[in-house]
């Protein structure tokens, strides 16, 4: 008999088709109902489950007494109740690695973008204001040679870093949990606390982990330290800012602009941030390239594969699991 994997997000169509030859699949479809209560239904008799941005919790996982994995199609995993899965030995992992260049031109997308005012600018062609010279309402700000702040020196953090030293000449700070001196060294980036950071950069894109120490890590007095001129990107997670703090900061015209690709609440329906022209909003596709998806779905696989197999997969979120 068939394991049974059940199937919780949209994923690569070649990973859904050996899915469907090895495994007994199962798909949770929110055009069907309430995804809480049809995750609750087939857990029961799941083996394993795969996908990518469903919050999974003791509440809609009390049914899954077989279950042995979770195989998250993402880096990030706040969306999992870490401390349930422990406690009931069941799998958590992840696709690290696979995303971190494709999520770091998205974040230099985002800055220049923000810089630029390409978006503003778009519109503002598309709709027959081009009747003059552009003048300084259009302006943007320089990028090369200036001063990029990073949070977070992580892979993804680090790949950002190489964008800005080696393409545009950026002098690059960091603040980070600890030093990498060996990492800092190859892009002659600073390490120093967040306020310095804050106030003598051009540019501060956020790529932190979402934890305890991050959570909440930006608010007014934060974003306060910035620069006028300052661009503030975000490709973490939507809590690690305050985002009426924020919406301030932009409205009153205190930072120059941001471009941000997650928010406190996803997917983002309605927000003050819409009628922003200084904000770039995108909608949490860091990763969201054909080839990185696809790398990131054939890396989940064979986690879950591994798992059902009896191995340790190589990805487990929690290393005490192993």
């Amino acid at each position: 008999m068939k394991q049974k994997v059940v199937v919780f997000s949209q994923i690569h169509p070649e990973i859904q088709a050996k899915l469907e030859q090895q495994y007994n699949v199962v798909y949770i479809r929110p055009k069907l109902g309430d995804v809480n209560q049809q995750i609750l239904q087939h857990a029961q008799d799941a083996d394993g489950m795969i996908g990518a941005g469903r919050l999974l919790n003791r509440n809609n996982l009390e049914t899954a007494t077989k279950l042995k994995i979770i195989s998250s199609v993402s880096v990030g995993y706040d969306n999992y109740d870490l401390e349930y899965l422990k406690e009931k030995k069941i799998y958590l992992t992840h696709t690290p690695h696979v995303l971190t260049e494709t999520t770091a031109d998205l974040a230099f997308t985002l800055l220049m973008a923000a810089a630029r005012k390409v978006t503003y600018l778009d519109q503002w062609t598309k709709q027959g204001q081009w009747q003059r010279t552009a003048s300084e309402a259009e302006f943007g700000v320089d990028i090369f040679g200036k001063t990029l702040g990073i949070i977070g020196l992580g892979h993804i953090g680090a790949a950002i870093a190489r964008r800005g030293f080696h393409g545009f000449n950026m002098n690059v700070l960091y603040h980070n949990r600890r030093e990498k001196l060996e990492l800092a060294q190859g892009l002659n980036a600073e390490y120093c606390d967040l306020k310095s950071l804050l106030q003598r950069s051009d540019f501060v894109v956020v790529a932190v982990d979402l934890n305890a120490d991050s959570k909440a890590l930006f608010g007014a007095e934060e974003l306060a330290l910035m620069q006028r001129h300052a661009v503030f990107v975000n490709i973490s997670r939507g809590s690690v800012v305050d985002e009426q703090a924020l919406i301030q900061a932009l409205k009153n015209r205190q930072i120059f602009a941001a471009g941000l690709d997650v928010y406190q609440k996803e997917p983002l329906q309605e927000s003050e941030l819409f009628k922003l022209d200084n904000v770039i909003t995108l909608p949490h596709v860091g990763s969201a390239t054909a080839q990185t998806r696809q790398r990131m779905a054939e890396l989940a696989y064979h986690n879950l594969v591994d798992a059902l197999q009896g191995r340790v997969p190589r990805y487990v979120v929690d290393p005490h699991f192993k």
